[in-house]
């Protein structure tokens, strides 16, 4: 299965997971969610569960997953990279960073 960038999520119940592939997806919808209700975590559900048996891109169910944590305020807001933080302070005017 395809990886993904990591998304740490934190559900309802308090506890954290990280998830990077279809298969944790899968994992972390069995969760405690919020609401298992919304339109965006069923088709999160759906769309995941199509992946799994290879009538979807995983990217797609990757991406649906993504936002249905995304609005019950589940997914971790991740800050930028070092890599990209370094990037940016050899870009920067003085080439120093801000």
């Amino acid at each position: 299965m395809s990886r993904f960038l990591p998304l740490t999520i934190h559900f309802a119940n308090g506890r954290t997971m990280v998830v990077s592939s279809i298969a944790d997806a899968k994992i972390a919808l069995g969760r405690t969610w919020k609401s298992k209700d919304t339109p965006a975590y069923l088709k999160a559900a759906r769309l995941v569960e199509d992946a799994t048996n290879g009538i979807c891109r995983p990217a797609i169910a990757f991406a649906a997953f993504k936002k249905a944590a995304a609005q019950q305020g589940l997914l971790e807001h991740a800050g930028p990279s070092a890599a990209l933080s370094m990037l940016d302070g050899l870009s920067s005017p003085s080439g120093k960073g801000s």
